[in-house]
């Protein structure tokens, strides 16, 4: 049977042993190009901002046309990508912009003028995103 840790009611201090006591003695940089000095690796754990291939020129339009006067951010022009990773790209897309969106004949449409959060959804998926059309 586990023995039950009692915890003193009478005044007397509490053994507690800090979880952030080996953080005491760090040094933090004084300038942001300086690495910290720590007994541990530094972290590296990092995205890159651009994927190493390439994935092709994507074009991002805004649309009013035909919407009843609301506006709709239109992506186009994917080469070499599946219905589902569209279908992904839209679903972060749309988390992203707070926004709705679906995929329709081969486009991704997201609801309102998202287009500088979808350009930089798209360039961190290896894409080269254009805004096309005024």
């Amino acid at each position: 049977m586990k023995e039950k840790k009692r915890i003193p009611t009478r005044g007397e201090p509490t053994p507690w042993a800090s979880p952030f006591a080996s953080l005491q003695n760090i040094e933090l940089p004084s300038t942001p190009g300086e690495r910290l000095a720590v007994n541990s690796p530094a972290r590296t754990d990092t995205k890159p901002t651009v994927p190493k291939n390439p994935r092709g020129r994507v074009n991002i339009v805004r649309q009013t046309a035909h919407r009843g006067g609301k506006t709709v951010t239109v992506i186009s022009g994917f080469l070499g990508i599946s219905l589902i990773e569209k279908e992904a790209l839209a679903k972060e897309m749309q988390q992203s912009c707070g926004a709705g969106g679906t995929v329709k004949e081969g486009r991704i449409e997201v609801q309102g003028d998202q287009r500088e959060t979808v350009a930089r959804i798209l360039t961190s998926a290896g894409f080269q995103p254009v805004f096309a059309g005024g």
